[in-house]
């Protein structure tokens, strides 16, 4: 604990660990966009869609040898400390360079800044807000934007993504998600020291491209829904998954 402290405090060790947790987080991004896109995949013979499937086998991940959704939450908790952490240390980097730097930037180099990176902090509130929002509205079913059913995932997403103003926030988010991770990405690069003259056109390449694949990817679910190109769902029982 006292190593990790040290590492805390330090400028280089904060970078370290927003580095290490949004590489935690970049990796979640990409699980979360490929098991979305099992909505495309239609359904089995009894009409249970894949993406149902999908939802049921993580919440029955290691079980009968640990209690049922034992590692959903054990990732869940990785992710959420993840997150904590990630968004700590970036605040206190900010604000460690705002006070470093009394007097504004000269105008030019505020032009020469890419607009992710200076939109940062901006798009990492804003998507701070929207985590939170989308947990309300798919994983507790607080919120309340259409019909609302545990375990009928592509049930909940037709109710809501049919309607245009849900819809429209989802692929708002997901774009100012895309300016968050292509900075985030390339600066973890940086960060971890794996940039170099002699490879940075290759790390940038991958960092707009991997922004480009996961964020139409999960565009592709809400733009789908809204324009009917999805199949209404089928009604069938949810005990078809426990038969499984």
């Amino acid at each position: 604990m006292k190593r990790f402290a040290l590492v805390f405090k330090s400028s280089i060790g904060k970078k370290f660990i927003a580095a290490i947790t949004g590489l935690i987080l970049f990796g979640f991004l990409i699980g979360h966009m490929a098991g979305n896109l099992k909505v495309f995949t239609g359904s089995t013979e009894a009409g249970v869609p894949h993406i149902d499937e999908y939802g049921h086998a993580l919440r029955e991940l290691g079980s009968p040898f640990v209690p049922r959704e034992f590692v959903l939450w054990g990732a869940r908790t990785v992710l959420l400390v993840s997150l904590v952490f990630h968004i700590v240390v970036v605040i206190q980097l900010a604000r460690q360079s705002a006070a470093a730097r009394p007097l504004p930037y000269v105008r030019n180099r505020q032009r020469a800044a890419s607009l992710p990176a200076r939109w940062m902090m901006y798009s990492g509130m804003l998507i701070l807000a929207f985590v939170i929002f989308h947990i309300l509205h798919f994983t507790t079913g607080t919120i309340k934007l259409g019909t609302f059913e545990h375990g009928y995932i592509y049930s909940n997403l037709h109710s809501s993504f049919s309607k245009l103003p849900v819809a429209a926030i989802y692929i708002a988010m997901m774009i100012a998600l895309g300016f968050h991770m292509f900075h985030g990405v390339w600066s973890l690069f940086q960060t971890l020291g794996l940039d170099n003259p002699d490879r940075n056109r290759a790390l940038r390449w991958f960092a707009i491209s991997a922004t480009l694949v996961i964020a139409l990817g999960f565009v592709m679910v809400p733009v789908s829904f809204v324009l009917g190109i999805m199949p209404d769902p089928v009604e069938y029982a949810v005990q078809l998954l426990n038969e499984k």
